[in-house]
């Protein structure tokens, strides 16, 4: 239970955000006795954070214990068949280079060292331990040849585009021997997941044509692969970013589903896809088990040889469903307050796992019985329980046309609403399909608590585009990026200010990736903003179809691409750079160096822009950073920049 708000004593601080300890890929052991998981913390080497190994009885009855020592990257946690072993995959040996391990758990209060299974040139990217208990499922790159490493030392390393990525491969190591074969029968594809059936059958084999996004998440392909032989039965297609095949049987048949976007769309909410694969040849049928939900499936799970369990993005709650295999629809068996991922099943389906938040408790391992109460194994962040913190409201307000719309305000430390108006922050969730849910949130993108420690309401934003209310919620968003989505953030803001919780005069708005593109969508729609924060934001959806690594996906958002002819575009309609002589409000832009998803020339443009129309701003590029920031001292750097960025205008 969280501290009553008269005992809480202590202010949240940078260096607190950042060096949180947070647990990870929770795995529970086939028996449901035990769950591992990981602890990433930044306490690593150079600034980057490592991450230890953990095991807890399921049922409370032991306190959890540490496996490794987190000196290392020590991660992916999955049990064998038989619940004394763990594999997992470490860079022990080399920094940067994973490699597959196992432990022994006897049950003992000495840990045995972790066995180094695998010594593979450009280590092991996945792996999927097998019922037969000697072969366990690898993915991984080709191993570096002599004429690669001579090639490399003499700087011969021109790169063939569409060959520049290398591909990853489904490999077989067998435990007794040691050896690695390769499944040769997949060809070049590229293998991004692997889950057997439960009855030690097939292999499922998803995979894409190229290890690019674009145009990988789009050319995803079904395969069975039979262990002991390496033989390939192609399925065919399936659905743009398919995820998460999982097994299941009835009336004699084994079912293979998928999560994948709705089909027939690019963009929209994921939907669970189901098929029954042939005894020869691709899948004839594929059915939507989720068509017409108002919810959105984030997960599934396998459970031995029942139906699967599934968790689904709720309004600002997750909730659990089972496939009832006579209808074919999910049913709902619990929906607590706030957010559950990382769904782990017993083999039996009879206990589970998550990592569960609400408002007022930071994310942590949680077990118990299907569909019962859960207990909370993991506190790997105690000294939150000490720390004083807005309160957290669930909104609830109707858009310009009437549809119903969520998301969450959080008061400044200390303050209740009718000590208001207060200055509000408004953050706008990336994706655009993600969401702001009821959850404990505190890092560098989701910093509303940071924020409130320094005075300001924030107004966490759940715009159409996003997850949590079925497909066409999500579908919205298709060419109309700007549209429905900013007169639903404007909806809740005007909200806050009749209410008197926000100062219409003390207004500012901030984003990451999709909410980046939103604050530099919102300054140049309005002066109302005094401040705006982009964070590796897109200025120019024309471009980022060209060069970001969704490439067709931000197309389909933007409205076009700049091969489409000499225009006039509807992404020049959709993109903020289009406004940029509007903008009057200061703008602080963030960037990662080596980000790719949006990529950097993104924020120089807008920086170029707003220079040339005289519009102050602060341009900051991080160094060797991709799409987030993990390095300590620049997530430091950006904790502290926006506060003062919003202390300076508001």
């Amino acid at each position: 239970m969280p501290h009553p708000a008269s005992e809480l004593t202590d202010l949240l601080t940078a260096d607190l955000v950042v060096d949180l300890a947070a647990p990870v890929a929770p795995a529970i052991s086939p028996d449901g006795r035990l769950v591992a998981y990981g602890v990433v913390a930044n306490s690593g080497r150079g600034g980057h954070p490592d991450s230890s190994l953990w095991v807890a009885a399921a049922d409370g009855s032991a306190a959890p214990r540490s496996l490794t020592d987190g000196t290392a990257h020590d991660g992916a946690p999955k049990w064998a068949p038989d619940p004394a072993w763990l594999f997992f995959t470490s860079d022990r040996q080399e920094r940067g280079s994973a490699q597959l391990h196992r432990i022994l758990l006897d049950g003992g209060a000495d840990l045995a060292e972790p066995e180094p299974l695998t010594s593979w040139r450009g280590g092991i990217g996945d792996h999927h331990p097998l019922a037969d208990g000697r072969t366990v499922a690898l993915l991984a790159e080709d191993e570096s040849t002599a004429e690669d490493e001579r090639r490399q030392a003499e700087g011969d390393d021109a790169k063939v585009w569409g060959r520049h990525l290398p591909v990853t491969r489904l490999r077989l190591l067998d435990l007794e021997t040691g050896v690695i074969r390769t499944v040769a029968g997949l060809g070049d594809r590229h293998v991004v997941e692997v889950s057997q059936r439960p009855d030690g059958g097939p292999l499922a084999v998803l995979s894409w044509s190229t290890a690019e996004l674009d145009p990988g998440v789009l050319t995803a392909q079904l395969h069975l692969v039979t262990p002991a032989t390496g033989a390939v039965h192609d399925l065919g297609p399936v659905g743009v970013e398919a995820r998460s095949p999982v097994w299941w049987h009835h009336d004699g048949a084994w079912h293979l589903a998928h999560l994948a976007v709705t089909p027939g769309h690019l963009v929209g909410g994921l939907a669970v896809i189901d098929t029954v694969p042939p005894a020869s040849g691709p899948a004839v049928e594929q059915r939507n088990l989720t068509a017409g939900m108002s919810i959105c499936p984030t997960e599934l799970a396998q459970v031995a040889d029942g139906p699967p369990l599934a968790l689904f993005a709720d309004g600002l709650d997750t909730a659990l469903y089972r496939l009832d295999p006579q209808s074919l629809r999910f049913h709902r068996l619990s929906r607590p307050p706030g957010t559950m991922a990382g769904l782990t099943v017993s083999h039996e389906g009879g206990t589970l796992a998550v990592l569960a938040s609400t408002a007022d408790e930071f994310r942590n391992v949680h077990a118990g019985p299907t569909g019962g109460p859960l207990l909370r194994l993991s506190d790997t962040s105690p000294e939150l329980r000490g720390i004083r913190r807005g309160v957290q409201e669930r909104l609830g307000y109707q858009a310009p046309d009437g549809l119903p719309m969520d998301g969450l305000l959080i008061l400044p430390v200390g303050r209740a609403r009718s000590e208001g108006p207060f200055p509000l922050v408004t953050l706008i969730h990336g994706g655009p399909y993600s969401r702001h849910a009821d959850e404990f949130a505190l890092t560098v993108v989701d910093c509303g608590q940071w924020l409130a420690t320094a005075g300001y309401a924030v107004f966490l934003a759940n715009p159409r585009g996003g997850s949590g209310h079925g497909h066409e919620f999500a579908a919205v968003a298709a060419g109309a990026v700007g549209g429905d989505e900013w007169t639903d953030v404007l909806a809740g803001i005007d909200l806050l200010v009749a209410e008197g919780v926000a100062d219409p005069r003390r207004l500012a708005v901030s984003g990451w990736s999709h909410g980046g593109f939103m604050a530099a969508w919102a300054v140049g729609r309005t002066d109302r903003f005094k401040a705006a924060v982009m964070g590796a934001g897109i200025s120019d959806w024309g471009s980022q179809a060209g060069v970001g690594d969704w490439g067709i996906m931000d197309a389909e958002l933007g409205g076009g691409t700049g091969w489409d002819g000499p225009g006039p575009h509807l992404h020049d309609l959709r993109s903020p750079i289009s406004y940029a002589s509007r903008i009057r409000t200061p703008v602080l832009i963030l960037h990662g160096e080596e980000d790719t998803n949006v990529p950097l020339g993104q924020a120089v443009q807008f920086h170029r822009a707003l220079r040339h129309f005289g519009v102050e701003h602060e341009f900051v590029v991080y160094p060797r950073e991709g799409h987030g920031l993990h390095e300590r001292a620049h997530q430091l750097d950006a904790l502290r920049r926006i506060r003062a960025w919003f202390d300076r205008w508001l």
